[in-house]
């Protein structure tokens, strides 16, 4: 499969996890993809990796216009940078909270807004945001964090609906508990991680978590010339945890 032949793509926070597997397809698929990340050091070619920090307006701006230059041009953005958090709304303080937001949420409007003025003159243009299951689900102990993801849902209805007719389209992809570094650092850091992942592994339908390939195959069928009727979309690789109520396995 090579539709992303010629196009440029940028992946924020693609050195590792989803960001990564996502930066890799799209490569392996005929583009050339740049990896914005804090610490880019362990980006390989064919990637090319830019150190940008998406809290830093400056810092995002530079990172873009670096790429444009050394690419000549961009086509495909894909706002993968994000943190986490733990607890209930009592848990965090306004501090956390402010910065949660910052990355999560703005992360994604500075980079978008300082793409669009190369995006305006790819004919394929397109935006996907990384959501989560959290925007549409209510989960336990994940208050501050679930609320930037659904900040970034509606976020990326209102990008789609304001830049349709200039040709950019903008979906989000809303993945399940995924096996990556982050979800690793919070099993280990569990009192019994064991358990942990058995507990966040039976929450979805499939009994597994989500591999980061397969969000990154989401992402590339958003991304793609050949889904250029699709913009406003959400799409959940949650194993099913989003649409489907299995009955309890009779004992």
């Amino acid at each position: 499969m090579t539709e992303f032949e010629g196009l440029k793509a940028l992946v924020t926070g693609g050195a590792s996890g989803i960001g990564l597997a996502t930066a890799e397809l799209l490569t392996a698929r005929g583009a050339q993809v740049a990896v914005l990340d804090l610490d880019p050091s362990g980006v390989e070619k064919p990637l090319f990796g830019y150190k940008a920090d998406v809290s830093d307006d400056i810092s995002v701006r530079e990172a873009v216009a670096a790429v444009v230059a050394d690419f000549g041009g961009l086509d495909i953005v894909v706002n993968n940078a994000g943190i986490g958090a733990i607890g209930t709304i009592e848990d965090n303080d306004d501090e956390q909270w402010h910065r949660v937001f910052d990355v999560n949420v703005l992360g994604m409007v500075r980079v978008a807004r300082a793409a669009l003025p190369h995006l305006r003159k790819s004919a394929h243009a397109s935006i996907v945001n990384m959501c989560s299951i959290g925007a549409t689900a209510g989960l336990p102990q994940r208050a501050l964090y679930d609320a930037t993801k659904g900040a970034v849902y509606s976020l990326t209805l209102s990008m789609a609906a304001d830049h349709v007719r200039e040709g950019i389209r903008v979906n989000c992809v809303n993945p399940g508990t995924a096996d990556t570094p982050w979800v690793g650092r919070l099993l280990d850091s569990a009192a019994d991680p064991a358990a942990e992942r058995a507990a966040l592994e039976a929450r979805q339908p499939t009994g597994r978590l989500v591999a980061p390939a397969e969000v990154a195959g989401a992402v590339a069928y958003l991304a793609s010339p050949l889904s250029g009727a699709t913009t406003g979309t959400s799409l959940a690789v949650d194993g099913g945890m989003q649409g489907l109520r299995l009955r309890p396995v009779a004992q």
